[in-house]
């Protein structure tokens, strides 16, 4: 698989086969993922993985704080303007489509969302941790990281889904893991195989073309 295969194949997988994912293949998947790129080669991120009892072990934790909260870092800002509002209804809309749930169907919406927090029945999941000091640079070297990881999962027949619900949970999962202070959870991320019988595995986001975030110049 190519680079350019790679980007536009990776989707969020949403339903994963129970197949456990070896410690030694997802090792193989982060010791390429390290190479991401790093201003000033900070490499501002740690990971914490979890599987078997573990996983059980937090999956039990979110299920004893539904909903969660957010904190003064949301996922998204408040009052969503413009293109953007209209961008993530779409893409919701197209997935409870294929889930059969109609938008009065708040319960069985309700539902789904909770799977998050079992990681979509994925064996294995990543908690993306980051130092509170650090500025947006180093988030975004942290999201090229886990770019990284997603794209060489890919590569080895792995799926994943980067799951930013679990930054509801950021301060029962600080407790559970023995945070420092100074350290939060930036979010979650599902690792497994697809179970691609699941419809929801069909769906593609729609993407804006070049011309509308591209501006040429001096061509």
């Amino acid at each position: 698989m190519n680079v350019t295969d790679a980007i536009k194949t990776r989707i969020s997988i949403r339903a994963f086969t129970p197949d456990p994912l070896p410690e030694a293949l997802l090792r193989d998947i982060l010791d390429v993922a390290r190479f991401a790129p790093s201003g000033g080669n900070l490499q501002p991120w740690k990971v914490i993985a979890v599987a078997g009892a573990e996983r059980d072990a937090v999956v039990a934790l979110a299920r004893a704080n539904l909903p969660g909260q957010e904190d003064d870092r949301p996922v998204y800002p408040a009052n969503l303007w413009e293109p953007y509002r209209s961008r993530r209804f779409k893409v919701g809309e197209d997935m409870y489509a294929l889930l059969d749930i109609g938008r009065d169907n708040k319960p069985a919406r309700l539902m789904h969302l909770a799977q998050n927090f079992q990681f979509f029945g994925a064996p294995v999941g990543l908690f993306f941790v980051i130092d509170k000091a650090m500025g947006h640079g180093q988030w975004a070297h942290l999201g090229m990281f886990m770019q990284s990881v997603a794209l060489a999962a890919l590569e080895r027949g792995v799926s994943s889904c980067m799951q930013e619900a679990w930054a509801r949970m950021r301060a029962p999962l600080a407790a559970y893991f023995e945070l420092p202070e100074n350290e939060m959870i930036y979010c979650g991320m599902a690792l497994g195989y697809a179970d691609m019988s699941k419809p929801v595995n069909t769906l593609r986001s729609d993407r804006a073309g070049v011309d509308e975030f591209a501006n040429f110049r001096g061509f």
